[in-house]
């Protein structure tokens, strides 16, 4: 109920501020996604009744504030993500229908998952099949359709490195020179992928979520030491023989210059900030515009006078930015509370599981998303290089609302079993 009266209030205040009139179509949204999300509350209730209660109710309200703002920047937009999300919660019910019984069967396919999950990461590579956007291939396109496979690959490594840890804890606790083999592994295939992709995210978010896992399984911290200090080397390495990454990194460091550069957009010299820097320079005034308070639901400013974006990408990369403007530092920090919120109930699951792989699974599916949550809002805010991931259920993108509302489903699945348990 209350999801779904903020959901209200939300477009309905969007709507006044473009048009100055309170319409019925405007809450069209705000009234079919009520509807939608009572349906997974009850498909929840069904299936896994002992689960986390809070969950769900926080990944409906983090995507009404994601798609009141995408409505507010584009109402096209909002349209196909609405479509998207009729199509994540159907998959997320689906899931829950399906596993709801004993989801531990999926630790038999663990190879299974992890060979598909490395072949998703190849996939935008292929001359055919690949996209490159802005610099970074991580899309694939067949037809009019276009998604990125990491998002799919990051759930089906989690549940892969569930399985492999649960099987193989003992040996790696050990701390063998000869147990480190898996390791080396990882870091190879993580350096491939930013090296092919050119995506420090990417890579960033897969060996995070290993090196956590790796501890959760472990309980070595020389593991997660090592782990970071070979992806230090690497991301060293691969930012000297990649020019796109080493620009990622400049920007980072060097957002603003007094003197002009050379502009590979535009092919003269320009400021920094007038060119590579554009994005990550406008979006830091966005946020500073915002204040404390924010300018209001629908009276941000993000088009020129003659209507043209002043970030591009807003509704994707930069969406916080657009939040920080109309909600200001309050309403900003209060999203990310939200997030913390459901990264503590996460966790708390993980530690309620009885088993190894439930344990491990869950806190691998939390652990992801609070790093990919760091990555993105980190590189917005210029706390780290600036990457090309979305922001968990509130950014525009079909494959990352499907994604997350599997990873949700997962998560629910553990706490339904770990409650029943208890219960016992």
């Amino acid at each position: 109920m209350v999801v779904g009266a903020l959901t209200a209030v939300g477009f309905a205040s969007v709507y006044i501020a473009r048009q100055d009139v309170v319409s019925t179509s405007s809450l069209t949204y705000a009234g079919f996604f009520f509807a939608l999300y009572l349906a997974a509350h009850l498909v929840a209730r069904y299936t896994v009744p002992f689960a986390d209660p809070y969950l769900l109710p926080i990944a409906g309200l983090l995507t009404a504030i994601g798609l009141t703002e995408i409505y507010r920047l584009n109402p096209d937009d909002a349209f196909k993500q609405g479509i998207w999300i009729v199509v994540a919660v159907a998959l997320f019910a689906l899931a829950l229908f399906l596993l709801r019984y004993d989801y531990r069967r999926l630790e038999t396919f663990k190879y299974l998952f992890g060979l598909t999950a490395i072949g998703l990461l190849l996939l935008p590579i292929l001359p055919v099949l690949g996209l490159t956007v802005n610099g970074a291939r991580l899309w694939v396109h067949v037809g009019a359709l276009r998604f990125q496979p990491g998002e799919l690959a990051k759930i089906m490594l989690i549940i892969f490195l569930a399985g492999y840890m649960r099987e193989k804890r003992e040996v790696l606790a050990q701390g063998r020179p000869k147990d480190w083999g898996p390791l080396l592994v990882i870091w190879v295939l993580a350096m491939l992928v930013l090296l092919e992709t050119r995506d420090l995210g990417g890579g960033l978010l897969y060996f995070g979520i290993f090196l956590a896992m790796l501890y959760v399984a472990t309980a070595r911290i020389a593991y997660v030491a090592a782990g970071a200090g070979l992806f230090m080397i690497g991301s060293i390495g691969v930012w000297r023989v990649t020019p796109h990454v080493r620009e990622r990194v400049t920007i980072w460091i060097h957002p603003w210059t007094q003197h002009k550069v050379f502009c590979p957009l535009s092919g003269r010299m320009e400021l920094r900030q007038d060119c590579q820097s554009f994005q990550l320079v406008k979006s830091l005034y966005s946020i500073g515009h915002g204040e404390y308070a924010g300018t209001g639901l629908g009276k941000g400013t993000f088009t020129t006078i003659d209507g043209h974006p002043i970030i591009p990408s807003l509704n994707t990369d930069f969406i916080y930015s657009a939040l920080a403007q109309e909600l200001g530092l309050i309403g900003a920090a209060a999203l990310l509370l939200v997030y913390m919120i459901f990264v503590l109930r996460g966790m708390r699951i993980a530690l309620l599981a009885q088993d190894g792989f439930s344990k491990l699974l869950a806190a691998g599916l939390t652990f992801g998303f609070a790093l990919q949550t760091f990555i993105i809002v980190g590189g917005i805010l210029r706390l780290i290089p600036l990457t090309g991931i979305t922001l968990p259920f509130v950014s525009y993108g079909g494959s990352s609302v499907v994604a997350n509302f599997l990873l949700l489903a997962g998560l629910l699945l553990v706490s339904n079993r770990a409650n029943r348990e208890m219960l016992r």
